[in-house]
């Protein structure tokens, strides 16, 4: 078997890898934020297979992305998705705080959140690694699996970040209602709504983040509250 050695195709892997690491940065995130309470051996695991999946999904989203972004209220669904999953890893830090003991259900609960992540940011990752690819199916999977390294490093890079800058948590959260927020604008059954007035989309992004801040905040102080509750 002949190796492809073209310039195009070594333009076109630099093209994809180059896209993954700019597009890489939220799925690494939601896998730091998810597994950063972990103890660190199924941290390691968590981020492992989690990256994994980001690009599994980037991979098998690539053919029919540009389909399942035509259908209405997908990327609505998908954006509260992420507004759920911002607001549930916001919340959970003061929990977090408060526990040292870790189960396996903790795990089983990242890898539930990391995969729905996963899932709808790839949606949109997926036509811009299909266009650099052109339809080569060589150089699109070779790129992706490339680009799992770079997760992993992205991944465990910022849960360090988080653990010596816990304010990191906020502002990734912050960041995964924004993107949640920007999802359900794109969504092509707002598009009359939309059409014309892009500053709509940045108001969309900005209270998405809002409402990630404000609900994560309001169980944060819940969930501080209810070991006093529980103190007879």
């Amino acid at each position: 078997m002949e190796l492809p050695l073209s310039m195009n195709f070594w333009i076109g892997l630099l093209k994809i890898v180059w896209i993954n690491i700019i597009l890489s940065g939220d799925n690494a995130l939601v896998i730091a934020l998810a597994a950063r309470s972990l103890p660190a051996d199924q941290r390691k695991w968590a981020v492992f297979w989690g990256s994994g999946a980001a690009v599994v999904l980037r991979i098998a989203l690539t053919v029919v992305a540009a389909k399942l972004l035509e259908l209405s209220f997908l990327q609505i669904v998908g954006g509260m998705l992420l507004l759920w999953i911002g607001v549930q890893l916001l919340s959970e830090e003061a929990h977090d705080r408060g526990s040292q003991a870790k189960t396996h259900g903790s795990l089983m609960a990242a890898a539930r959140t990391i995969l729905i992540a996963d899932l709808v940011m790839s949606l949109d990752n997926a036509i811009a690694v299909a266009a650099a690819a052109q339809g080569d199916m060589v150089l699109l999977i070779l790129g992706l699996l490339i680009s799992i390294p770079l997760v992993i490093f992205g991944s465990t890079l910022m849960i360090n970040l988080m653990e010596r800058f816990p304010i990191v948590v906020t502002m990734g959260a912050a960041l995964i209602g924004w993107v949640g927020g920007d999802t359900i604008s794109s969504d092509v059954a707002l598009n009359g709504l939309m059409d014309g007035k892009p500053w709509l989309q940045y108001v969309a992004a900005a209270a998405g983040a809002g409402v990630v801040l404000i609900w994560g905040r309001i169980l944060q102080q819940r969930h501080a509250r209810a070991p006093l509750t529980g103190v007879q």
